[in-house]
């Protein structure tokens, strides 16, 4: 992964090596929110946990449980609640800008600030066109904060209490705006939340002790602690965010007037118990909109094998059937119904100031809506038990390096051309014994520790070849998956180059970044022995683990459980 810190801080995981203790979590009953079965139940104090919050008791279930070691054997993957709607509020931004010159809906837009971490990633280096790619953050808040979010989502117990980020996922545009790659994270996902300070009154919320739920960083001050913790655990530079709630998917999804679905039998979602959405649908393709749109997202109960996994796959079928109706539908064409969406649309979202307005909606949905369906993919971040919860495995580095360099998820990006040899950088580079160079020992992985004396040795390589400026820097230990050189400005590229050369790691590797002062050699996980160095050879798949969905499959129909069904 892409996470630094500093030289010996280290962090204790797991149920050896921290205190135990009961978690009250909220149940699921198929509201979105949490999993009777043991989706998110109990967690160590190191791995972290979530807030406790009575739901209805009509769907939902409240359980007290200590975690155990080792994989459950029905442990389901978290879902992401508002899939559908989040990301089509954003395809859909503020659709028909001769409808929406009304100052009020600006009013509408909630705006909060974008990243509340101190880490930055360096923005992408611009194609030889010149263009960039984007990254959006579209996250569902759990949010009880009106009558309206109760009535959908929760007990009235939960008004006010602080909101949990129960659906994340990054949307990435290519910088050609060819194609576009969705990639959800689950929301029982454990990793570090980094140090975040809410802007509004300045309050300090500390970087987490050891791992904890993912969906926790938004009550960290807010959607930009997200933010940031997307960021350190991809390394990808995230330009917006985008945040709905409960309300949100209601009323976007009446807007647009209704999704079709399918099923291959009836379905009531429904038990002896009382858990399940309430879903009541006829075998066959029906357009779903209001809460019963709702039920069809939060729907477990009936789905397949009763999975998270079942319900994400519904998700994703809602979701490439959002995109299509925006793209396809004639009664959206109706002033009526463009008005309709533009009220629903910014009365749902907050934002980055980045898109604290209808002309900058307006234009973000212009720059999504030149993606085609088919060129559309839709991804689960690869994951692996940990205990009741998940961690990240290799294939979600290799997801992440993807998105990352801009590799399209569908494989159907041009054949590369071998690299050409770049053009001469514009201030040569200096005589090499008059070259600083810092080099960091970035060799951490998720599963190795950091290979001791690497920047050391690299250092000496460098010293030997006549860098004689050349240091090694201790202070910090990054984690880079493949060796890279940094510089800062135009002014040190050469420099940059010329040591890049020395060691013969590519041009490709060479990376302008306002993250570092002056030239700056990370050595990466793909050189930690050895004296020379050999490049890794590119495998630019997407991992099937990832579960990739291509947007155009309108075939799609969910499979009813028998025991779910009706005549």
């Amino acid at each position: 992964m892409t996470r630094s810190r500093v030289q010996g801080e280290d962090t204790q995981e797991g149920a050896t090596d921290a205190s135990e203790r009961a978690e009250t979590v909220r149940g699921d009953g198929d509201n979105g929110v949490g999993d009777t079965e043991g989706s998110t139940k109990g967690s160590t104090e190191g791995e972290g946990s979530a807030e406790g919050r009575p739901e209805d008791e009509t769907e939902d279930e409240t359980e007290t449980e200590e975690e155990t070691e080792g994989p459950r054997p029905r442990r389901r993957r978290r879902v992401l609640r508002w899939t559908a709607v989040v990301l089509a509020v954003v395809l859909a931004g503020t659709a028909g800008a001769g409808y929406l010159y009304y100052e009020h809906l600006n009013d509408n837009i909630k705006q909060d600030a974008l990243n509340l971490g101190d880490s930055k990633v360096a923005a992408p280096t611009p194609n030889a066109a010149g263009q960039t790619p984007l990254n959006i953050l579209v996250i569902g808040s759990d949010a009880r904060d009106s009558e309206e979010n109760q009535h959908l989502g929760g007990a009235r117990e939960t008004f006010g209490s602080t909101p949990l980020a129960d659906v994340q996922m990054l949307v990435h545009l290519s910088a050609d705006r060819s194609n576009m790659s969705v990639v959800s994270m689950p929301r029982d996902t454990l990793l570090e939340i980094p140090k975040c300070t809410d802007p509004d009154d300045g309050e300090v919320y500390p970087a987490s002790e050891g791992r904890v739920m993912t969906n926790q960083s938004l009550g960290h001050g807010g959607p930009g602690c997200a933010v940031a913790t997307w960021q350190e655990l991809t390394g990808i530079h995230i330009d917006h965010f985008v945040m709905v709630d409960f309300a949100g998917v209601v009323s976007m999804a009446d807007a647009v007037g209704g999704v079709p679905v399918c099923v291959d039998a009836n379905i009531h979602s429904r038990d002896s118990g009382g858990h399940g959405s309430g879903l009541k649908l006829a075998k066959g393709t029906h357009p779903v909109k209001g809460e019963q749109a709702l039920q069809w997202l939060r729907t477990r109960y009936g789905f397949e094998d009763g999975s998270d996994l079942a319900r994400a796959k519904a998700q994703h079928m809602y979701l490439n059937s959002m995109v299509r109706v925006l793209r396809e539908n004639a009664t959206l064409s109706s002033p009526n119904k463009l008005r309709r969406l533009a009220e629903e649309a910014t009365a749902a979202l907050t934002v980055d100031p980045g898109l604290d307005s209808v002309k900058k909606l307006y234009d973000l949905s212009n720059e999504l809506r030149r993606v085609k369906p088919e060129r559309i993919t839709m991804t689960t971040m690869p994951n692996r038990y940990v205990g009741a919860r998940v961690e990240p495995t290799e294939d979600a580095e290799q997801l992440f390096r993807l998105v990352r360099e801009d590799i399209a998820l569908d494989g159907r990006d041009a054949k590369k051309k071998p690299d050409a040899e770049p053009e001469p950088p514009a201030d040569p580079a200096a005589p090499d014994d008059e070259i600083a160079v810092q080099v960091r020992n970035g060799t951490r992985t998720d599963e190795l520790g950091t290979a001791p004396g690497r920047a050391n040795t690299v250092t000496g390589l460098l010293v030997d070849r006549g860098f004689t400026k050349a240091v090694a820097d201790p202070s910090v230990l990054p984690s880079e998956g493949r060796t890279v050189i940094r510089y800062p400005s135009a002014d040190l590229e050469g420099d940059a180059r010329r040591v890049a050369k020395s060691l013969g790691i590519p041009a490709s590797s060479v990376k302008r970044s306002t993250d570092v002062s002056g030239v700056t050699l990370v050595v990466g996980a793909d050189w930690r022995e050895g004296t020379a160095y050999k490049a890794p050879e590119s495998d630019d798949r997407t991992p099937e683990s990832a579960e990739a969905l291509n947007g155009a499959d309108d075939s799609a129909c969910m499979h009813v459980n028998p025991a779910f069904t009706w005549s």
